[in-house]
């Protein structure tokens, strides 16, 4: 969903950074292939992720959620020369898809796939982050974030996308099967009153949060 009216957007789009060429290359083979392309981050967010990691200039980053590599390949052009970026995702059929575009970029030696539970493999890593994205089940935000807060340098980034989720959290009357936007109303909650992070949305696409560590 976008927040602005669509003249602006475009507006906005135009004058700001080209898609780089693969990128575009990966937009077209992900809506010729893959399911809900739409999950895709796209040119005006993935500039601004890039943007981002190049002020920050990391040199380790985490994405929780990898779909197929889009927002990856953005945060990895801010990376450091010895700088990684460690992508999970549980689909197991993106990974070939994931791995040759990331290959085909200059940061192909420096993106590192996990394939599996998110809440599994976080505890495992040893590393500690600069940056770190979710973008992942809405209904885990909460623990994602406790899991990576203690593993994210002082001064680190959270980027947390959907937070707006279209515009429903909003509603006062939700059902009870809509535990997505339930999580997301308890999590931007949860980012407003933590006293560890100063946090603020971004009405960006379908919102980006920008939480910075203390």
């Amino acid at each position: 969903m976008h927040f602005l009216p669509e003249k602006i957007d475009e507006y906005v789009v135009a004058h700001s950074e080209n898609e780089p060429q693969l990128l575009q290359q990966l937009t077209r083979e992900t809506y010729q292939k893959i399911l809900q392309p739409r999950m895709l981050s796209g040119h005006y967010q993935g500039r601004v992720l890039s943007m981002i990691s190049k002020l920050a200039h990391p040199t380790c980053i985490l994405e929780i959620g990898t779909y197929t590599g889009y927002s990856a390949l953005c945060l990895a052009e801010g990376l450091k020369k010895n700088g990684s970026l460690h992508t999970i995702d549980v689909n197991e059929e993106l990974v070939d898809f994931q791995r040759k575009y990331f290959d085909l970029s200059p940061y192909g030696n420096q993106i590192h796939q996990y394939l599996g539970n998110a809440l599994e493999i976080i505890p495992q890593l040893k590393d500690t982050f600069d940056i770190v994205f979710i973008d992942a089940d809405k209904e885990n935000y909460a623990s994602y974030f406790e899991l990576v807060i203690d593993k994210l340098n002082p001064g680190g980034i959270i980027l947390s996308d959907n937070v707006l989720w279209s515009g429903k959290i909003l509603e006062t009357k939700l059902k009870k099967e809509d535990k997505a936007t339930s999580a997301l109303k308890a999590y931007n909650k949860l980012l407003k009153e933590n006293k560890r992070v100063e946090t603020i949305i971004l009405p960006i696409r379908d919102g980006l949060t920008i939480s910075r560590k203390k």
